[in-house]
């Protein structure tokens, strides 16, 4: 059998016979677990066109849907945009989307810019790709290296974007590119370019040039590339030695002089990435996903995104001749966060005091919770460098390679989040400046009754024991977390450590949705509900604010799912899933079922026709919406299946195929196609429900066809017996199909299957709420207000033995000096991201927090604002800044990467304020 090409560029004939798509899928399963088992350096990946390996995914089955229900959500999305879920096999390996249609001087294609991991493409293993390459050819081919990663080495990531350095030939500046890995040695780079240019490697010397300055000889050959703080991009200046002799040191010009102070807005940069866990070049995995969670992620792509604001292009600032603290960073492309939270940093009070004397005594090279320190001298150097006297803006290269080293999350130059730097920052400075060296045994007491104060100072005092620097007398305090059991009341009282505060944005805003209702047990006709939850809110909400109008009683629940191509696309069953990732064109249904039910098999009924299912060669085509019901626990035979069956489609039984019950009017005389009976009411999962006139006469009703199939609707199809037992329990949800044949479309009206509505459609009257502006306090209280924990959150009751979905409030207890407060502007679930602008009025002067704080001190908790760091643009687009005050001057300014400006006081308040830092006010 011959398989034509795909027509792509780089289509090709494929001469073998193709296997069945399992058997695709059962190969490519065994040879990534092989993989995944033998991590090593130097492994060989290859990046895969994720257009083209979702065609493959289709093909053999794997989609978002099986993922999405088990909760292996990856970069999926795709599978809302498939046609049908009858797909066709791929034609050959089509990577020409990822690249540029030139090479390199290697060679070499070379992957575009800004391309991202699970969105553009995939990684796969060596035989993994030569199995892909064997069934379908295609290409380019685009092979990449396992590198060592972390602080020890220990972890593996893969090289996506290998580092790009431009060499420059000093004698007639001729240029060329680069490609090594940044593992690569400083002899490997000479050897490179003397095998480009071919030149004596005898006869030449390189220098680190950024920013087109000299910056370092590079002569110490065992050294690597990323030790050599070389960047993505950079330059790289090769010299000749002539006659025995070196060029003059001097004759090449030199960049970065000082330039006046310019006052410019924030940058808007549409080219970088705000601050997320996704999307950054750095997954938890090299990107398939096919087959669960992977312990190797894809190397940061070095510079992928240049940030606009890179100081090659933007002039640099600083006020002259000022008395220090007024220096910019350079942006190092896409490093607007570091210098963002490294300004609110440098210019904290204590710190700066504390780095500008001698802290050398104070670094603990012991603790294997730290850095051997080298985190703390970088940030202290970067720190003394930035508070000389009229400096001009400098390039954080050092301090950003120590920190790549031991955080190798922040490696490369893609976006990320200000907080989880600072975090990680406030968290590394604290281990490397532990002056505990021996950490003592500590045990935590039971409170056993005893007062709140007696136990927060006993545990404040075990924490000082094994925690001592600057950063916990400076930056940390104290909370108490009160835990009570729902079920046996048990009341749990811990007081743990608070470095900083990350507080909800309540939301007034709204949104109207549409939810499309079904009975569990067939007692009545679908109905749609319109209701208004709130824009940020949960699934929680939704159920809620159904509750009312759908008359629930204490016997009932409410099933969310989300409804596509005719198959449920996921069940929205975490009541605390942000509701932010439902799109308005998406299709959300509720089954009414018993409360119950998590107790109960579920049984979902699938809807396909058996006339159809010959013409699409065995496959099925599946039609309208899926419906839930219940089933008795255990054994279960097929002919109780057969009548919860019976029982579901009760309600679109036609009229003229039995004496109708006094359930709905026609479609004629209505209008609509929503039942008319208000007295009818779900009681419990009953096949036999009773209407008015009497029960249904469903033993009259022939037997349907019903398949056990598994949750794609593929597999091997088991066809449902009557006297059959099938054993099901709880946590099982029973998938089957039915094969409508032309007699029971005749019985069954199924137009109230089709045609769900979408959650929102323009036109329909909605109440808009306008967004107010919120206040700093009414954002701590959401965070201390009491609130159950999520059921991935559970608690363990000592009492009752079990996992419990407790209560939990927060109380503060003890405040530091330096108080870090962090506005949770990023939301992130396993289908959307999100960003909220809202304003958040925050005090400059005399934030009182002395209500809030539980302990019975005598001394009040008034704080002034010294720092923000600001985010501006959205998730795909930002830009971040920071203000700060130098309390000196008693003045305010703008730091934008290498450029300072002064900035009113009114000034500092905008809606893009996402980190704030306050000082405690000394009486």
């Amino acid at each position: 059998m011959t398989v034509a090409n795909s027509g792509c560029p780089m289509g090709r004939e494929i001469e073998s016979v193709p296997l069945s798509p399992a058997e695709e899928a059962r190969i490519v399963k065994e040879k990534t677990d092989s993989a995944e088992s033998n991590l090593k350096e130097g492994a060989s990946f290859y990046v895969l066109s994720n257009r083209w390996w979702r065609s493959w995914q289709e093909y053999v089955g794997q989609d978002a849907r099986s993922d999405l229900n088990e909760g292996n959500f990856s970069h999926w999305e795709y599978a809302k945009k498939a046609s049908s879920v009858i797909a066709l096999r791929p034609g050959s390996i089509d990577n020409t989307d990822l690249v540029i249609d030139v090479m390199d001087e290697g060679g070499e294609m070379e992957l575009r810019r800004s391309l991202e991991e699970g969105h553009d493409y995939v990684l796969v293993p060596d035989d993994v790709w030569k199995q892909l390459f064997e069934w379908y050819k295609g290409g380019p081919v685009l092979p990449r290296k396992m590198i060592s990663d972390g602080p020890s080495h220990k972890g593996f990531s893969i090289e996506v974007y290998p580092l790009q350095l431009h060499l420059i030939l000093a004698n007639d500046n001729t240029k060329s590119v680069i490609r090594i890995s940044k593992k690569g040695t400083v002899k490997e780079l000479y050897s490179k370019c003397c095998e480009l240019l071919k030149l004596d490697s005898e006869k030449v010397r390189i220098w680190d040039y950024f920013n087109k300055k000299r910056h370092a000889l590079l002569t110490n050959f065992d050294q690597t590339l990323e030790d050599a703080q070389l960047q993505m991009d950079q330059e790289i200046l090769l010299e000749l030695q002539v006659n025995g002799n070196w060029p003059d040191e001097t004759s090449n010009s030199v960049m970065g002089n000082e330039l006046a102070l310019v006052a410019i807005e924030p940058s808007k940069s549409s080219l970088t990435i705000a601050g997320g866990s996704t999307y950054n070049g750095h997954s938890e995995s090299y990107g398939p996903d096919l087959l669960g969670s992977s312990s190797i992620r894809s190397s940061n792509m070095e510079g992928a995104h240049k940030n606009v604001d890179d100081a090659s292009e933007l002039p640099s600032s600083n006020a002259k001749g000022s008395g220090g603290g007024l220096t910019g960073l350079i942006n190092l492309g896409n490093t607007c966060f570091m210098n963002s939270a490294l300004q609110c940093l440098v210019h904290t009070p204590k710190l700066v005091e504390f780095f500008l004397q001698d802290y050398n005594k104070e670094i603990n090279q012991h603790n294997p919770l730290g850095m051997k320190g080298e985190l703390a001298r970088a940030f202290g150097d970067l720190l003394r460098e930035l508070w000389s006297p009229g400096k001009s803006p400098i390039a954080p290269r050092a301090f950003k390679a120590t920190l790549a080293r031991f955080a190798s999350q922040f490696s490369g130059y893609n976006q990320h989040d200000s907080q989880e730097l600072l975090a990680f920052l406030l968290d590394g400075l604290h281990e490397d400046l532990n002056r505990v060296i021996q950490k003592p045994y500590s045990v935590t007491n039971d409170p056993n009754g005893r007062p709140d104060e007696d136990v927060a100072e006993e545990n404040w005092a075990s924490h000082k024991a094994r925690n001592d620097s600057i950063i916990v007398e400076t930056c940390q305090g104290q909370y108490k977390s009160t835990v009570v059991c729902p079920d046996c009341s048990k009341v749990s009282v811990t007081f743990d450590p608070l470095m900083y505060m990350s507080l909800p944005l309540p939301s007034t805003a709204t949104r109207a949705m549409t939810i499309m209702v079904f009975y569990g047990d067939g007692s009545a006709l679908t109905m749609p509900f319109t209701v208004t939850v709130p824009k940020q809110g949960c699934c929680k909400d939704i159920i809620q604010a159904l509750h009312e109008p759908c008359s629930l009683n204490a016997h009932e629940s409410l099933l969310l799912a989300e409804v596509y191509n005719h198959q449920i696309y996921r069940y929205l069953d975490n009541p605390f899933e942000l509701i932010s990732g439902i799109k308005d064109d998406d299709h959300i249904v509720a089954y009414r079922l018993p409360a119950n039910r998590n107790k109960l098999p579920l049984l979902q009924l699938k809807h396909h026709r058996k006339d159809m299912y010959a013409q699409h060669g065995g496959q099925r085509k599946f039609f309208g919406t899926p419906l839930i019901t219940c089933l008795p626990e255990g054994g279960c035979t097929g002919a109780v299946i057969q009548t919860a069956v019976k029982a579901l489609l009760a309600p679109l039984m036609r009229a003229t195929a039995f004496p109708p019950p006094n359930l709905v009017k026609s479609k004629k005389e209505s209008g609509s196609p929503l039942p008319v009976n208000d007295d009818i009411k779900m009681e419990n999962c009953n096949p036999n429900t009773e209407f008015k006139d009497g029960p249904i006469a469903l033993d009259a009703v022939s037997s349907f066809s019903l398949w056990l199939i598994d949750d794609r609707g593929f597999g091997k199809d088991v066809q449902i017996e009557n006297d059959t037992t099938y054993s099901l329990t709880a946590s099982s949800k029973t998938v089957v199909t039915m094969s409508w044949s032309e007699k029971d479309l005749d019985l069954y009206d199924i137009s109230y299957l089709e045609d769900l509505p979408e959650v929102f459609k323009l036109g329909y009257a909605v109440k808009k709420t306008k967004q107010e502006t919120i206040s700093l306090f009414s954002c701590l209280e959401v965070f201390l207000k009491e609130e159950p924990l999520g059921p991935n959150d559970m608690w363990y009751c000592p009492s009752c033995k079990a996992d419990r979905q407790a209560i939990k409030k927060l109380d503060l207890w003890r405040l530091p000096d330096i108080l870090v407060v962090h506005l949770k502007r990023f939301s992130f679930n396993r289908y959307m991201k999100t960003k909220l602008d809202t304003f958040v009025n925050f005090p400059i002067h005399n934030l009182d927090l002395t209500k809030y704080v539980k302990s019975n001190t005598p001394d009040p908790h008034v704080y002034e604002l010294y720092a923000v760091s600001n985010h501006y643009g959205s998730l795909s687009g930002g830009h971040y800044t920071a203000y700060v005050k130098l309390f000196e001057e008693n003045r305010w300014y703008n730091f934008d990467d290498s450029h300072v400006s002064p900035v009113s006081e009114e000034g500092i308040k905008t809606s893009a304020a996402y980190v704030l830092f306050y000082r405690r006010i000394k009486k």
